[in-house]
């Protein structure tokens, strides 16, 4: 998981991270394995993963809140339908669990993803150290 993070921010993230070492280096510091496992062990969030071909191919999570934390997908599996497989399944996670709307903060880079899944902006962009977040809700 740490890996797919890591390199979905690293490779795919560049409109937010702007090729920059520090900045990247910054994002990806609480991705490292002890990183992920604390965030797991945080029993008000709950991650999934999807596989495809035997990968791990993209990691999400979801917390107790009605959040979608992230939808990270590795590089090598981008375009192949996981990540639309992993983002209908946590909205389907948070409406079992009683939630009639979700919210999330998208970057740059995942903006066009979701506005193309029924996602819409909840205010305006806001710059957040070296990058633009974009808070976002949808009805389930």
């Amino acid at each position: 998981m740490s890996r797919v993070m890591t390199a979905s921010v690293t490779e795919l993230c560049g409109a937010d991270h702007h090729d920059d070492r520090a900045n990247i280096r910054q994002w990806v510091s609480n991705r490292t394995p002890e990183g992920v496992a604390s965030m797991i062990a945080n029993p008000a969030q709950t991650f999934f993963v999807a596989e495809r071909n035997g990968d791990i191919a993209a990691v999400g999570a979801v917390n107790a809140q009605g959040v979608v934390m992230f939808n990270y997908v590795s590089p090598r599996h981008r375009f192949c339908g996981v990540s639309d497989a992993l983002m209908a399944h946590l909205e389907a996670v948070l409406r079992a669990d009683g939630h009639v709307q979700a919210r999330l903060i998208s970057t740059t880079t995942a903006h066009r993803f979701y506005l193309d899944r029924g996602w819409t902006d909840d205010g305006a962009p806001e710059i957040e150290g070296f990058s633009t977040s974009y808070p976002m809700r949808k009805s389930l």
